[in-house]
């Protein structure tokens, strides 16, 4: 079994980016920490290769982060996760906030890539997003979070599963008028996943969604209010509704309690994502581990800029039902 810089790395008590560093000369490195890494790659008979070298001797030692926001919840952990192995491995990190898929340009132009950073992780921009083929034909290696491309490892959820347990949840509490609070009207990949696991569920339960139950919330703690407010407008109302996000599902329990009506006491309420204040709100949720996929994502970059890992796995990680207050039998309301 060949040795590789990781096992140089684990034996010094180091980063894998410090070993290529200390092996080759470069700067940034202490004296002690260099003798010792020598050493330590001296006992181990581990030599250099250049495909080994390209993390630290890079370019640039920078990996760029496109992401559609920055303050939103989900976007700061994943760049959370992702910056804590990043750090771990002595490289940098730039952030580009490119804006809602939507109605923003899209992404950087590759000239800002290009001899800038030596990776590229994208977080859940369309695939038809402006620009991303473009940007993968300059070569850099990249993953994705939250959105599958051929060829590129990826890191998500099943969210057609997610949008299914949330509303089957809500159909073995016994409600059948289940109203939805989606996204946007031009739906991405996860918003249209979570709508077909919410209309699969229904289905498969004998029931048959209605139009009018719908409304978009924009994946934004205002959007899911006004979404909400909506839905009540209805003369025949639901009695629960899935959110497909946390924050739209904050919005609609603001909502329910400014129209006094009692989050799962007589409009269920549940959602997914996860959140940390999903708890304090009592909000039934199918957690997502938002926080690893950043760091499966940022380590399977940092494989390929090593060239340890060629592959390009679509790597689908774990969601858990997470039932609260918000989510009570059909029995114990009194809406519909």
């Amino acid at each position: 079994m060949s040795i590789t810089i990781r096992d140089v790395a684990q034996a010094a008590g180091v980063s894998t980016a410090t070993v290529s560093r200390a092996l080759r000369g470069l700067p940034h490195v202490d004296p002690e920490t260099r003798e010792r890494v020598r050493r330590v790659a001296a006992e181990l008979d581990y030599v250099v290769s250049p495909s080994a070298s390209r993390l630290a001797s890079g370019r640039t030692g920078t990996v760029a982060v496109i992401t559609p926001f920055i303050d939103r919840w989900f976007f700061s952990t994943v760049l959370s996760g992702i910056s804590d192995v990043l750090q771990e491995s002595d490289v940098d990190l730039l952030v580009y906030e490119v804006g809602d898929p939507a109605t923003s340009p899209g992404l950087p132009a590759e000239r800002r890539l290009r001899g800038r950073v030596d990776g590229v992780i994208v977080v859940t921009l369309p695939t038809d997003a402006p620009r991303i083929a473009d940007m993968l034909e300059i070569g850099l290696p990249t993953s994705f979070i939250g959105v599958r491309w051929p060829g590129v490892p990826s890191v998500c959820i099943d969210d057609a599963a997610a949008g299914r347990m949330a509303t089957q949840h809500l159909i073995n509490l016994g409600h059948e008028r289940i109203g939805i609070i989606s996204g946007r009207p031009q739906a991405s990949t996860s918003q249209a996943s979570r709508a077909l696991g919410y209309v699969t569920a229904m289905k498969g339960a004998g029931l048959t969604p209605e139009s009018s139950l719908e409304a978009h919330g924009y994946f934004t703690v205002a959007g899911g209010e006004a979404a909400m407010t909506s839905l009540l407008s209805q003369p025949n109302p639901p009695t629960a509704v899935f959110a497909m996000s946390d924050d739209m599902a904050f919005g609609a329990i603001r909502a329910l309690q400014r129209h006094g009506i009692r989050p799962g006491g007589d409009i269920a309420i549940a959602s997914i994502d996860g959140h940390e204040l999903s708890e304090l709100l009592d909000l039934t949720t199918v957690g997502q581990p938002v926080e690893q996929m950043g760091r499966i994502a940022a380590e399977a970059l940092l494989a390929r800029m090593l060239g340890q890992d060629d592959s390009a796995d679509e790597i689908t990680v774990p969601t858990t039902l997470v039932v609260r207050g918000s989510t009570v039998p059909v029995e114990r309301t009194s809406a519909g």
